[in-house]
């Protein structure tokens, strides 16, 4: 009974930790014009959905990409890249028209938050 108790009092506490960034750095983004039209998950590539593509992570896991304006977009991971130096994230174009207030150079400052298979906001993040 102890054990199972500690057990229960140690997931709770993980449970309120705040959800550590795995990326931070720029963000750009892509469209069908500007890349293949299937991503290399299989999945056809389309700029209105929110998706994304980081050189690590599952397909089909969800991301928090929360930009230095203080905006933030949930977005699915389907693609592979950015393969520019520096970049961290690639963004569908609807997922980056979400996080800026304008795409005149098409880069953002950005954390990353991994958020598993569901997507779910995350009620703690690190400032």
């Amino acid at each position: 009974m102890e054990v199972v108790m500690l057990e229960i009092i140690a997931l709770v506490l993980l449970a309120q930790q705040p959800l550590q960034p795995v990326a931070e750095g720029v963000a750009s983004y892509y469209t069908v014009s500007s890349s293949s039209q299937l991503t290399a998950s299989g999945e056809q590539f389309r700029d209105d959905l929110m998706t994304c593509a980081m050189l690590d992570g599952e397909f089909g896991h969800y991301y928090l990409v929360v930009s230095d304006t203080g905006k933030s977009v949930v977005c699915k991971l389907n693609d592979r890249g950015p393969y520019i130096k520096n970049r961290v994230i690639d963004l569908s174009e609807a997922a980056m028209e979400a996080l800026s207030l304008s795409r005149n150079d098409g880069l953002l400052n950005v954390r990353v938050f991994h958020l598993g298979t569901e997507p779910i906001r995350p009620p703690n993040l690190v400032p």
